[in-house]
């Protein structure tokens, strides 16, 4: 069987020749499968289970774990009901949201990062898709978890900083002037697709399957936000203000 096709269409386009370069775009087993040690068939079985473990990796929800081992409560209970950094933040306090958010930002940087080192660029973007399923649909907490956003954001950083920077500049952009995250987070979403694919064109000449992986990935975060939308729509969507830490702990007290 002629793998060359799939190979090309999942890891991109050809590298510059070093080591490194071509580690990144068709990683470990993939030049191994290159140079006819492994089969083509055999990677995709690998590249399956990583798909699994991404999906557990993304199940371990940090809001859940941090309200539960620290305030012995369960965030899902407050506010939206979203177990994310953003809710977080406005029921425990600042350093209780950031911890949120670091440990959604490592879990998903390990998955992809590994996923590239193993398997390529292309299967990456695999690999951060599963994990953003994980994160919102936790199979360890009745398949309720967060919005993605966090998860998105490590993908974006870790597979193509230029992409991240841009994305980082629409999402600071819309939560300074309208003060809502929720809208900062779709309208980053909505122009992730779109800014690699521009990013791929310029550097290869045309799109590939990763730009198929991140919009299903930038979809699932705009439906996960169907109740903000909503809100926003209704102008009832509550604007983000930072909570002092002390409120968080009343808030776990009662």
């Amino acid at each position: 069987m002629d793998t060359s096709v799939v190979t090309e269409a999942l890891t991109g386009a050809s590298s510059s020749g070093s080591f490194l370069s071509e580690l990144l775009y068709k990683g470990g087993i993939g030049l191994l499968v290159e140079q006819g040690k492994l089969s083509f068939s055999f990677e995709l079985i690998l590249v399956l289970l990583w798909g699994v473990v991404s999906y557990l990796l993304g199940s371990i929800n940090f809001a859940v774990v941090i309200s539960r081992l620290r305030f012995h409560d369960d965030i899902r209970n407050h506010g939206s009901g979203n177990a994310g950094a953003t809710n977080m933040i406005r029921t425990y306090g600042k350093s209780a949201g950031v911890m949120t958010f670091v440990g959604d930002l490592l879990k998903a940087i390990l998955s992809v990062m590994a996923a590239r080192l193993l398997f390529g660029d292309g299967f990456a973007y695999f690999a951060g898709l599963c994990c953003a399923l994980g994160h919102a649909f936790p199979c360890f907490y009745h398949f309720k978890g967060g919005k993605c956003v966090a998860v998105t954001a490590a993908m974006a950083l870790v597979l193509e900083p230029l992409a991240f920077l841009i994305l980082l500049v629409i999402f600071l952009l819309m939560a300074g002037f309208t003060k809502y995250i929720s809208l900062a987070s779709i309208s980053a979403a909505l122009f992730y697709p779109l800014v690699l694919y521009n990013i791929m064109k310029s550097r290869f000449g045309s799109g590939d399957l990763r730009i198929l992986f991140v919009l299903v990935q930038c979809l699932l975060v705009v439906y996960l936000h169907r109740e903000n939308i909503k809100r926003l729509l209704e102008g009832k969507e509550s604007k983000f203000q930072w909570k002092k830490k002390s409120d968080g702990k009343n808030r776990a007290e009662k």
